[in-house]
């Protein structure tokens, strides 16, 4: 198999689904992990289990993102590749949503990309070199009724990252968007009995983040699709 061009990844947004499947698939590839959580100490498991390394940092804040890269960079080395996967919802109807819950989410999901992006594109382009890749959702590229706070947070953080990717491939960083169009299983949502294929394998989704990482320059995607056989769309 093709090794991974790049050794340091750091993941902002870890948990137990998703990013988990990430760590332990980016460890098993020989890639030193740093995963970033406001609660750091949730994660200590899935260290122990990846020997990678847990840092505090609530994303929507530029000083504890800033502090957080040199935080990686003490430890581990400048990571080359930077996956951001947090996001926050709120639903409900429109005339009832609260405007600072939606401030919120907003923050989270489209702010916390830009700060954790221009934080790691500050780093990879004296080297030329690097790695960034969103996760998106369905709500990226359609919006749902009672659920307009992530779809607006969605549809900005893919339009971030497709601007990014013209702007920063010619100078050698990968951009990615990446929209999982579908439910993701995760431990305490297993996918029903009676519809096995109907949420994406977290795994499955792993191997292709690798596999975008995997790319050659000749022929980068900015965006891919992942959903279950079962979907429709």
């Amino acid at each position: 198999m093709e090794a991974t061009p790049y050794d340091k990844v750091l993941i902002v947004g870890a948990g137990t689904g998703l990013s988990a499947a990430l760590a332990r698939l980016f460890s098993r590839e020989g890639m030193k992990v740093a995963l970033a959580s406001r609660t750091p100490g949730k994660l200590a498991a899935l260290c122990a289990d990846t020997g990678a390394r847990a840092f505090a940092c609530d994303a929507v804040h530029q000083d504890q993102v800033q502090r957080l890269f040199s935080e990686v960079e003490g430890a581990l080395g400048e990571p080359d590749v930077v996956v951001y996967n947090a996001s926050a919802r709120v639903r409900g109807p429109l005339v009832e949503l609260d405007a600072g819950e939606v401030g919120r989410a907003l923050a989270v999901t489209a702010i916390g990309g830009f700060l954790v992006a221009q934080e790691a594109a500050r780093r990879m382009l004296p080297r030329k070199r690097g790695a960034i890749l969103f996760t998106g959702a369905s709500a990226s590229i359609k919006g749902y009724p009672q659920s307009a706070p992530f779809a607006m947070g969605k549809f900005a953080l893919r339009g971030l990252a497709q601007s990014m990717a013209r702007e920063l491939a010619p100078q050698g960083i990968h951009v990615a968007h990446i929209v999982i169009d579908g439910g993701i299983a995760r431990p305490g949502r297993p996918a029903p009995s009676d519809a096995p294929d109907a949420l994406l394998d977290p795994d499955a989704i792993a191997a292709n983040y690798l596999h975008v990482l995997r790319q050659p320059r000749s022929a980068w995607t900015w965006e891919i699709e992942l959903r279950p056989w079962v979907e429709k769309f």
